[in-house]
């Protein structure tokens, strides 16, 4: 939403101001000038880019757009899944936490938490590493180095649609000067035509190195931008499992060991200890009592 409000205020402004010194709106309005500089990006971007990445780069503006970033709700029902997942390797055998692990779907820990259940790629995370730590010959400083690798290596992954982004980003300015030349080329050939034709069409011209840097700077730069906050506001999730898994193997209890998650959280998002508490211990009893 706040994309399309910046969007908006950037239009009425531009062309708002453009009109207040006199200008022409309709000039500006060159279409062909468009599909030129419009059509060469994306057939950059196509040629540079393997088919994946192009799909997560559709899939990465839908986010930004939505501002799809975890809530606070989601990030306390992530801490108390690590909680119940906990409580749960303390109770129960080997064999039934492999059950667990094998078919996160199908377990009842699992099925209290369906937002984290539904991204699969968290989820698999978060089983690897219980079924290393029940394998229980891991040391923690050997647990800290893989999570980190990975971490790193989703990082990369996801952050693949940012610098696609940037990089399309950065070719609109030269590609509008590419449809500038191709404006003037035009002009050229009325050369002989009255001062007020010609000079219509050097008009039209010039809009296609306008359109190169406003799509450039005030269109692409910044939904860029927003990708990139919003994919590294999602990857907080993996640092919090990190944070809350090492605490759990060096000896803290579950309640101490979500906390240290609880920690990784940005101060301006963080869940309060109350609501974190009111969803494992409370929560908790409560599936007990459902269960009896």
């Amino acid at each position: 939403m706040t994309i399309l409000l910046g969007l908006v205020i950037t239009l009425v402004c531009m062309l708002g101001g453009f009109a207040a010194m006199g200008g022409h709106v309709a000039v500006i309005w060159q279409p062909w000038e468009y599909v030129i500089i419009c059509g060469a990006a994306l057939g950059t971007f196509v040629v540079a880019n393997p088919m994946k990445t192009i799909k997560d780069v559709g899939k990465s503006i839908v986010e930004a757009f939505k501002n799809g970033t975890p809530t606070a709700e989601q990030q306390i029902e992530l801490l108390a899944l690590l909680f119940f997942m906990m409580r749960e390797l303390r109770d129960k055998s080997r064999a039934e936490m492999e059950m667990i692990i094998d078919s996160p779907g199908e377990a009842e820990v699992f099925k209290r938490s369906p937002k984290v259940l539904s991204n699969e790629e968290l989820t698999t995370f978060i089983c690897d590493y219980f079924r290393l730590i029940i394998m229980g010959n891991a040391r923690t400083h050997e647990i800290e180095a893989l999570m980190d690798e990975e971490i790193e290596t989703v990082r990369h992954d996801k952050l693949k649609a940012y610098h696609a982004l940037v990089a399309v980003g950065d070719g609109l300015p030269a590609l509008g000067i590419v449809a500038a030349v191709l404006g003037v080329v035009k002009a050229m050939g009325a050369i002989d035509q009255s001062p007020e034709i010609l000079g219509h069409l050097i008009a039209s011209a010039l809009v296609g190195t306008f359109a190169g840097i406003f799509f450039s700077y005030a269109v692409i730069g910044p939904i860029a931008t927003k990708v990139k906050i919003v994919r590294d506001k999602n990857l907080r999730a993996y640092v919090i499992v990190k944070q809350s898994l090492l605490a759990f193997m060096n000896g803290a209890m579950p309640q101490v060991a979500i906390e240290h998650g609880r920690k990784a959280i940005s101060a301006y998002e963080r869940p309060t200890i109350n609501d974190v508490e009111a969803a494992t211990m409370g929560g908790g009893a409560t599936q007990d009592r459902k269960a009896a």
